[in-house]
Order: C-alpha cells, then sequence, then structure tokens
C-alpha cells in the first residue's frame, strides 16, 4: 500500500542523497556532474582564448538565429502553455498541497520571500530594459510590435504593452514551472534538490545514473554561463554610468574592477548563507528599487499615473495577438525581441526555478503560483509605466538627450532618462548602486543553485565550494571582457540561448512529471 500511495518518494528508491559523491580538498561533490561541468567551463574558456572573439560570435549567433528561425514556433506555444498549466494548477485541487507536507511552515516571511525571488529573477533586467525597452518599441529603433506605426500614440501603447508582455506572467509561469517542480520533489518526496528530481516519475532510478547526470550537467551550464553574460553586460551598464555621473573613464579598467567587487561581495554573502547573506541584500535592494522607484513617480507624478492604464490597457489588449505566432506580418519583431527573450528565459530557468524552490518551502502550490506570477508583474507594470512612460514623455516632448537623439546607447538610456529629472546625478548614483547591488543578488543566489547541483543536490555543502562557484562566475565574465570585450560576452550569450532549445523539451516532459507525482500526492491527503 505504501508503494502505491507513495511510489515517488526517496523511501521507494535506493538513492540517498549524496550517495555519489567525493569529498576531497574541502568540496564534497557530485563526482560526474562536478568533473564534466567544470571541465567542458574549462574547454570553453581555453577556446575562448585561441579563437577570435568575432569568429565565435559569428559562429554562436548564426546557431542563435537558425534556432530562433526553425523553432520560433516551439518557443511561443511552449510559453503559452506554462501560463495556462500555471493557471490551472493554482485553480485546481493540486492548489491546496502544501510544499513540504500539510504541516510545513514557511521559512521566510512574505516580503523577504517575494524580495529574494524577485532579485533572483529579473532585477536586473529591469534596470538595463527599463528605459529601452519601450523606447525601442516607440521608435522603431529596432522594428515595432505588430507592425504598429511608430512615434503615435497607438505605439505609445504597444510599446509599454509588448515591454509587459516579455516581462509578465510568461517568463514568471516559465520560471514556476521549474520551481515548483524541484520544490515539490524536494519537500514533499524527500528526492535530492536538483533538476534531475523532477523527472523521477518518469525515468525511475534512472533518474541517478546518466539520463540525470547530463540535465543536471546542461543546467550547471546554462546558469553559468547566462550568469557570467549578465555579469559582463551589467559591469559594462554599471561603467557607463560612473562614466556618465563622475566622468571617470569607463574603459576595460573599470569594467573588470567592478566585477572583481561584485563577484568579492557576491563571495561573503554565498559565505554567510540564505538567511545571512542573500536575504539580507535582497531586502536591501528591494528597499532601493522601491525608493528609486517612488521617487521618480512622485517628480513625474502626473506622467507616471497617466501611463499605468495605458500599458495595463496595451498588455490585456494586446497579450493574445503578441502571443500568437501564425500568420504574424511582424515576424522579424517576434524573432529578435519575443522568440529571443522566451528562449533567454528558459535557459535562465533551471537557476532562478532552484533558487526559488530553496526558499519556498511550507507554501502551498497555490500561494506560490499565485505569488511567483502575480506580484513580479504587478510590480513590473510599475516599473515599466514610470520609467518607460518618462522616456517616451521626453521623446514626444523633446525634452533632453533622448529627447533629441532618441535610444542610441542601450546600457545610457536610464541615466539620460535621468538628466532632465530634478537631482539627475543623485538618481544615477542610486540606480549606479542599485545596478550593482542587483548584480551581487544575482551572484550569491546564482553560486548557491550551481553549488546544489555540482553536490548532488545536497543544500548544505562545504563553504570552499560555494566560494569556488562565486569565484568561478566572475572570472568566465573577467575573462572574456578581457580577451574579447562585448563580443566575447555576446558570444557567450548567444551561446546560453541556444540551451534554451534542449530546456524547453526538458521543461514540457517536467510539466508531465510534475502532474504524476501530484497525483500521488493527492492520493496521500484523500
Amino acid at each position: 500500500m505504501k508503494i502505491n500511495k507513495d511510489k515517488y518518494s526517496i523511501d521507494n528508491t535506493d538513492y540517498t542523497v549524496g550517495q555519489d559523491n567525493i569529498q576531497k580538498w574541502g568540496f564534497d561533490i557530485h563526482n560526474s556532474v562536478f568533473g564534466i561541468s567544470a571541465g567542458l567551463i574549462a574547454t570553453f574558456l581555453i577556446a575562448i582564448l585561441i579563437i577570435d572573439p568575432a569568429t565565435s560570435k559569428e559562429f554562436l549567433d548564426g546557431l542563435k538565429w537558425q534556432i530562433i528561425d526553425a523553432f520560433d514556433s516551439l518557443f511561443m506555444w511552449s510559453a503559452n502553455f506554462f501560463v495556462l498549466f500555471c493557471i490551472g494548477l493554482i485553480l485546481s485541487p493540486y492548489g491546496k498541497i502544501r510544499l513540504g507536507g500539510d504541516d510545513a511552515k514557511a521559512d521566510y516571511s512574505r516580503l523577504s520571500w517575494i524580495a529574494m525571488l524577485f532579485a533572483a529573477g529579473m532585477g536586473i533586467g529591469l534596470m538595463f530594459w527599463g528605459v529601452a525597452e519601450p523606447l525601442a518599441y516607440y521608435t522603431g529603433w529596432y522594428e515595432t510590435p505588430l507592425n504598429v506605426v511608430a512615434n503615435t500614440p497607438e505605439a505609445a501603447e504597444l510599446a509599454l504593452g509588448a515591454t509587459m508582455f516579455h516581462w509578465g506572467l510568461h517568463p514568471w509561469s516559465i520560471y514556476g514551472v521549474v520551481a515548483l517542480s524541484m520544490a515539490f520533489f524536494a519537500y514533499n518526496k524527500g528526492l535530492p534538490l536538483s533538476i534531475r528530481s523532477a523527472f523521477y516519475p518518469i525515468l525511475g532510478d534512472r533518474t541517478w545514473g546518466w539520463p540525470g547526470h547530463i540535465i543536471d550537467i546542461l543546467a550547471v551550464l546554462a546558469t553559468l554561463f547566462g550568469l557570467a553574460t549578465s555579469l559582463g553586460l551589467g559591469a559594462q551598464q554599471a561603467a557607463g554610468g560612473f562614466q556618465h555621473v563622475f566622468g571617470i573613464e569607463a574603459d576595460l579598467t573599470l569594467q573588470i574592477t567592478i566585477i572583481v567587487v561584485v563577484t568579492l561581495l557576491a563571495v561573503i554573502s554565498v559565505v554567510r548563507g540564505l538567511e545571512g547573506g542573500v536575504k539580507v541584500i535582497s531586502n536591501i535592494n528591494m528597499l532601493l528599487a522601491v525608493a528609486l522607484l517612488v521617487f521618480v513617480a512622485l517628480v513625474t507624478f502626473a506622467v507616471s499615473m497617466g501611463t499605468i492604464p495605458t500599458t495595463v490597457m496595451g498588455y490585456v489588449k494586446n497579450i493574445i495577438p503578441l502571443s500568437n505566432p501564425i500568420g504574424r506580418e511582424d515576424e522579424a519583431w517576434m524573432h529578435g525581441w519575443t522568440v529571443f527573450y522566451w528562449a533567454w528565459w528558459i535557459s535562465w530557468s533551471p537557476f532562478v526555478g532552484m533558487f526559488i524552490a530553496r526558499i519556498s518551502r511550507g507554501r502551498t502550490v497555490r500561494e506560490f503560483l499565485a505569488t511567483v506570477l502575480i506580484v513580479p508583474t504587478v510590480v513590473t507594470i510599475l516599473w515599466m509605466s514610470v520609467f518607460g512612460g518618462i522616456a517616451i514623455d521626453q521623446v514626444i516632448n523633446n525634452v533632453g538627450t533622448l529627447g533629441s537623439k532618441g535610444l542610441t546607447e542601450v546600457p545610457l538610456a536610464m541615466f539620460q532618462m535621468f538628466d532632465s529629472l530634478p537631482l539627475g546625478n543623485l538618481l544615477s548614483m542610486l540606480a549606479v548602486l542599485l545596478v550593482l547591488v542587483f548584480f551581487i543578488t544575482s551572484s550569491d543566489s546564482g553560486s548557491l543553485v550551481i553549488d546544489s547541483i555540482t553536490a548532488g543536490g545536497k543544500i548544505d555543502a562545504p563553504i570552499p565550494q560555494r566560494i569556488f562557484w562565486a569565484v568561478i562566475e566572475g572570472a568566465i565574465a573577467a575573462v572574456l571582457l578581457w580577451v574579447g570585450g562585448t563580443e566575447a560576452i555576446e558570444a557567450l550569450q548567444a551561446g546560453a540561448i541556444s540551451t534554451g532549445l534542449p530546456f524547453t523539451i526538458i521543461l514540457l516532459i517536467m510539466c508531465v512529471s510534475l502532474l504524476l507525482g501530484m497525483r500521488t500526492e493527492k492520493h496521500n491527503k484523500g
């Protein structure tokens, strides 16, 4: 009876968490996953050093665009499916299942929990694209959504709506699927907190063999390359901010210095762990972001408040046309933006999903998914309305650099917008600080995730191991910038996006596996 009732539990397999691990030099690592991941990363770095970055970028860009062109419908329909899947679970009886069992208590307050999931999920992206993306769509910088005529009132509404489409329910449902799957199998079935555990209902004991190894290795590489990309591009944005505010030359030395400082702070944070490091920095992060948002909204009150309804209407009216890949006349825009974003979010999902899983014990499935989908979407509506709305208003009224020149440099767009506001320099300094703090939260949460995967699903791996991965992330970003600057970083980004294709298939199978697991949990509750 027990077998039938809880057939996907750790009790029904001979596997024990960490049984394939080796302990050496203060490390506690899964031999195959750690060894192969580290070997592939080393090979990649050597290849970058040998091969010209421009050649690498050309090859990987070609691969990226081939994948986007060939599999655009798969990415589009899959992202739509994940949204419907999450909504279905919220509304279903499975929504009552509590992660960790009926008696489980939440590890963190709701506010700290939201702060951590948001900071890890896409905080840095909002800083980078909050001004640039709505402005790009409004002015037709690279095509316009649904072929709307640029620089018109219709374009303003659609620009804000399309930006929300890329940062709202769809990406967070991708993260939600991965996070829920890992949390459920770890906390309710006692399996290791690792990507492979989500496939136990389908793979059975093969989960602990090579099929599972491959899934975890792919997850480590996608996480590491995605983080290194963000760290590299973010260092360039922060350096641009320093140059804009203080006149310091945004050269390679400054960019690598920023990466070194961020990495050191991330190391301190991972040493302190979730409670003493990541949680504290995420809370600081959230306070700074709210302070920046509130101040900018107050000094531009009429524009900001007037834009929020426009953003909501633009999102609600256009979510279905933007979600539909069939018969699109704006295919170039859809490929360059939407499909690119879906591949990027999917390649990031192992990292963000596992991190959210780590901090979500004690939540019900309904509470978990509703929060993960709705809260970030609402915050993003406010953020994009304020920052994107002001930027579009400046273009319409020919105010400042954005008004006279439009979107010229994406990393500087936010700082150029601040220039035309009261206390512009102070706002820019706060924005640079926020960029740096967002980096630290991404780096330390990413290190904890990679550490857990390469430790065979253990969440209490030795501190030297955490430090190792935090340093490796920074080293990859610094080496790439040193060798090939932006081209090398963009080559890595193209490589990371290419991992989005196999992960799309993995996520779809994950949904089936999660339902199989939940069916047995429902039996338990009945």
